[in-house]
């Protein structure tokens, strides 16, 4: 799972979560550190999104054997970038193919207001892998006509024909992924997981008459493929080499066969070798063997993400999204938060949940702070700031789970620059002062706690179905509120001083519920147009984690709405309260997760989490006008070049960092079209 988890700190960073049953996020209040290096963060700021640089400090520590592990494992994952644009939407591949071409060869009049929103239009397409947009999942809306970009087109002799033009104008497919209550969600959903007439009801019909060989050990039904009707009969297009999305799967496998050569260790070496026979045959079987031999593969320097894993953009949640996270061990910051994966059994003794709800033997939970070294992708441009995996529940009971943080994707965004949002939407002086002081702390201990802790937390009853059978479209809000409830709910503990891991606990859990409860309830709304519910699943947990926690503590005034000149606040006037709130909302969610209970799940998330109050979101809106600073970020990647002999053996590598964001797209387009006609 993703940690897409939205940080609201005293910095206010953009706090991904991969919480990959998950997705990403940031956290719109702004980070307040000042810059601690010379090094240049920004690259761009265009229409809503910032482009940002990462360094990868531990380059240098590394061998020259683990160096071409990265390099391999990394080329691996960028082989892999026309699946996610395939999977995001048919027509994306076709679109970028005309758009990229006019970008690159039009010679014509270049200063007028249309070609800068055709330039605009083309960069966000690239962050978002597609022509939705990478968080809402809205259609992008070009701010040029028609008629002009039929002229570009012909200016470049480019070619886009038919529905693959006109959609990017009319109101056809007009969302990724829709989670609406009381439509069928599969139907209305553009994103390329299903036939264009696939139903709800023929997902649901198909899986369930689908049984793994073991029940206890349930196999990922639809992960890695495309369902489709071919002459009236339902059927899977399996993604594997020979079938679909093979052209690219078969030269991730090159790469990732030359990092299985240079393994640090047999564990990492026989784990990689699965994954290859995965890829070859699309097994959900070797899948589901490949992340037990991952899982218990914790030796090393080096680890990566790589494959169809994260199902946020599936409205029914059975899809796996292709993402690859190359990373290197952080030492000296792994071992100060490994006090948390050692204590993993007290936090789940400790917890409220009730006792039939407990893991009774919490296994095989590690915890590393790593440096990114590259990303595609689900994860890229748009970044997750911490991952748990792997997602299936049996996998996590038996064996365990990994969860990171990313440590230098965290250190850019917060050296990445400040715009004031934090003194506009604090409640007073106080409140900002304590976020300076102790708002990055309390945001990297809810990332570990939220991924640690959280999602390796509680179980299912026995005979109880996977989420995304018994919750459906609720699955993934209910499982990452879950997991924030799990770190709000220790982040105000006395534990955590007593850890070592801070040394005020009450004051950076006064700070992290500070945080959540503004955000949830006031800040992320800058994310939507006036008008909208809430639908994206991370931006949904917060609200209704928030709102409940509201709405329950208005007898006791434990959190209070205030209007000062004419601005609206939220201020928590019992921390004490709230955090038994918390508690009792984290019990209820594990319950509704252990049962399977739906019509729970879908009062909490319809009740709470998707109507907006319009008039509070209006006046947000509006106080947010004066912040030039976009509301999402996201990165280029270095570039890792390998230098060479005269006969063609590597000898080390260079580092560059790309000279724009646009370099990079086009780049990567000459060099990884794998699935391009």
């Amino acid at each position: 799972m993703k940690n897409t988890f939205f940080i609201a700190v005293a910095m206010s960073t953009v706090m991904l979560f991969s919480c990959k049953e998950g997705q990403k996020d940031e956290s719109v209040a702004e980070v307040t550190e000042v810059k601690t290096d010379d090094f240049n963060y920004m690259v761009e700021q265009f229409a809503d999104i910032k482009v940002l640089r990462y360094q990868i400090p531990s380059w240098d520590d590394l061998t020259l054997k683990e160096q071409k592990l990265v390099y391999y494992l990394t080329q691996a994952g960028l082989e892999g970038r026309d699946i996610m644009w395939d999977q995001n939407y048919r027509h994306n591949l076709t679109i970028r193919k005309a758009l990229e071409n006019v970008y690159v060869t039009y010679n014509g009049d270049k200063t007028s207001d249309e070609w800068k929103s055709f330039q605009t239009y083309v960069k966000r397409m690239w962050f978002s892998n597609g022509i939705h947009h990478h968080y809402s999942n809205d259609k992008i809306k070009p701010e040029f006509s028609s008629d002009y970009l039929r002229g570009l087109l012909t200016a470049t002799s480019s070619t886009l024909e038919g529905e693959a033009f006109d959609v990017i104008f009319n109101d056809k497919d007009s969302k990724k992924v829709n989670q609406s209550k009381g439509v069928d969600n599969v139907l209305l959903s553009a994103v390329n997981f299903y036939g264009p007439d696939i139903t709800n009801n023929d997902v649901e019909t198909f899986y369930a008459a689908k049984k793994s060989p073991n029940a206890d050990k349930p196999l990922s039904f639809g992960l890695n493929s495309r369902l489709v009707k071919e002459n009236g009969q339902l059927k899977e297009l399996v993604y594997k080499s020979g079938g679909l999305f093979g052209p690219a799967i078969d030269k991730i496998v090159v790469w990732l066969e030359k990092a299985q050569a240079v393994a640090e260790n047999k564990a990492q070496g026989d784990a990689l070798g699965l994954l290859i026979e995965y890829y070859k045959t699309g097994d959900l079987q070797t899948w589901d063997d490949y992340n037990v031999a991952w899982t218990a593969a914790t030796d090393g320097n080096i680890d990566y993400i790589n494959s169809f894993i994260e199902v946020y953009n599936d409205p029914l949640g059975y899809r796996g999204s292709y993402e690859s996270i190359i990373q290197i061990k952080d030492f000296d910051m792994s071992e100060k938060m490994s006090v948390l994966s050692e204590n993993a059994q007290w936090f789940e003794d400790n917890s409220p949940l009730m006792e039939e709800h407990k893991k009774k033997n919490v296994v095989g939970v590690t915890y590393k702070v790593v440096n990114v070294a590259g990303e595609a992708g689900d994860s890229s441009p748009s970044t997750p700031i911490g991952v748990n995996l792997p997602n299936a529940n049996w996998i996590r009971a038996a064996v365990g789970s990994k969860s990171v943080s990313l440590g230098n994707i965290i250190h850019a965004y917060n050296n990445a620059g400040s715009s004031g949002r934090l003194q506009e939407f604090v409640h007073d002086e106080e409140e900002e002062a304590l976020e300076k002081e102790y708002g990055q702390i309390g945001d990297k201990l809810h990332t570990a706690l939220h991924e640690v802790i959280g999602h390796a937390s509680g179980q299912l009853n026995p005979g109880v179905g996977e989420t995304k059978e018994t919750l459906k479209t609720y699955a993934s809000t209910l499982e990452e509120g879950r997991a924030d409830l799990v770190g709000l709910y220790y982040l105000y503990n006395p534990k955590l001083q007593e850890l070592g891991l801070v040394d005020d606990w009450k004051k950076v859990g006064t700070v992290a519920f500070d945080g959540y409860i503004r955000n949830g309830l006031m800040t992320q709304l800058i994310r939507l147009n006036l008008g909208d519910d809430v639908e994206e699943a991370h931006m949904r947990n917060r609200q209704w984690v928030s709102a409940w926690a509201f709405e329950k503590g208005k007898a006791d005034n434990v959190i209070e709405k205030v209007t000062r000149d004419g601005k609206t606040y939220f201020k928590i006037n019992d921390y004490e309260k709230l955090h038994g709130l918390f508690g009792q909302l984290l019990r209820e969610t594990q319950r509704i997760k252990s049962e399977g209970d739906y019509a729970a799940v879908e009062a909490l998330v319809e009740g709470y989490g998707v109507k907006v109050d319009q008039t509070l979101h209006a006046e947000i809106l509006e106080r947010n006008k004066q912040f030039t600073s976009a509301p999402y970020s996201g990165f280029v990647n270095p570039v890792i070049v390998p230098t060479v002999d005269d006969d063609g053996e590597i000898t080390g590598f260079n580092i560059d960092q790309p000279e724009s964001f646009e370099s990079q797209m086009i780049d990567y387009t000459k060099n990884f079209s794998n699935l391009m006609n």
